[in-house]
């Protein structure tokens, strides 16, 4: 066999590869999902940061989402100006303490609804065998359980 004629081998498997292609396909699933509610993945996630810890500051809410305060300020003042959040303690010289109000409640209900939507297609019973791995996983490591 001449070197011409010779096929080279499959590429290895690189997993920050394969899961940024998966992180991809999440992220636009998931961008269709919230789309009708009038939710981007980035509010989204501020949204889910603000639930899961009220009283939250500026700065604590820009380190979890790994962004600027700035940023925050901004994504805050317009979640602040549709009614989905307060900052309930919006003194002068005082931290703040952002919080969901209960129409920002309803919000994450429904888009909690379209995130289980987004995992039943791309990782339910249905799904491809590797993706439903993956899931698997993803559940151990993170307390969650494995679907049958």
């Amino acid at each position: 066999m001449t070197i011409e004629n010779a096929r080279p081998g499959p590429p290895a498997t690189s997993p920050s590869i394969v899961l940024l292609t998966l992180a991809h396909r999440i992220e636009s699933e998931l961008g269709a999902a919230l789309a009708p509610l009038g939710l981007t993945v980035s509010r989204f996630g501020l949204l889910g940061h603000i639930s899961g810890v009220p009283g939250a500051s500026f700065s604590d809410l820009a380190r979890m989402s790994g962004i600027t305060v700035q940023s925050v300020h901004s994504a805050v003042k317009a979640l602040s100006g549709a009614g989905l959040v307060r900052d309930t303690t919006a003194r002068a010289g005082s931290a703040s303490a952002i919080e969901l109000t209960p129409e920002g409640e309803r919000l994450m209900r429904e888009a909690m609804k379209a995130v289980t939507e987004v995992d039943e297609l791309l990782f339910g019973p249905d799904a491809d065998p590797v993706q439903r791995r993956i899931a698997d996983t993803v559940r151990a490591a993170f307390g969650g359980r494995a679907q049958p």
